[in-house]
């Protein structure tokens, strides 16, 4: 039997022209990401991201549209199934509250966890497809670049 795991991110911009990114490190691996993650079992995909966002942000978003769904085979980095991933451009429905730091990796002030996350702002123009760790994300961050530049 072959698994499907589909995920769900929001690419976020501020109103200065900033992504949010997400930097975690997980089972000693550390990557960069849109904020997002998995589907769970009766849940759509809009409901997905707003408790994603919810759950990692403290933050409740709205979907302003679809961006890009992945449309090549992608396994798991951390187990056997294949990925899925669904991307939307979103827009915070309130002030941004959590801790956002400047640096790539600044784990510095969270707990030691199986599971660190932390998030900061890169400007659209400067954040470029090599810093995201996943296949998934870059593809999607070309084809945001792509509609925000028309």
């Amino acid at each position: 039997m072959y698994l499907f795991n589909v995920r769900v991110y929001g690419i976020l911009l501020n109103d200065n022209n900033e992504v949010l990114i997400s930097d975690e490190k997980t089972q000693n691996v550390a990557f960069t990401k849109f904020p997002g993650g998995g589907l769970e079992y009766g849940e759509g995909l809009i409901d997905a991201l707003k408790r994603e966002f919810l759950e990692e942000c403290d933050l409740r978003i709205e979907v302003v549209q679809h961006i890009y769904t992945t449309d090549f085979y992608e396994k798991s980095s951390f187990n056997e199934s294949q990925i899925i991933s669904i991307y939307y451009q979103v827009r915070p429905l309130e002030n941004i509250q959590f801790d956002v730091k400047v640096s790539p990796f600044d784990f510095s002030n969270e707990k030691q966890q199986e599971k660190v996350e932390v998030f900061r702002f890169v400007q659209l123009n400067q954040l470029e497809e090599d810093e995201l760790t996943f296949k998934t994300d870059k593809m999607a961050w070309k084809v945001f670049k792509n509609i925000v530049n028309k």
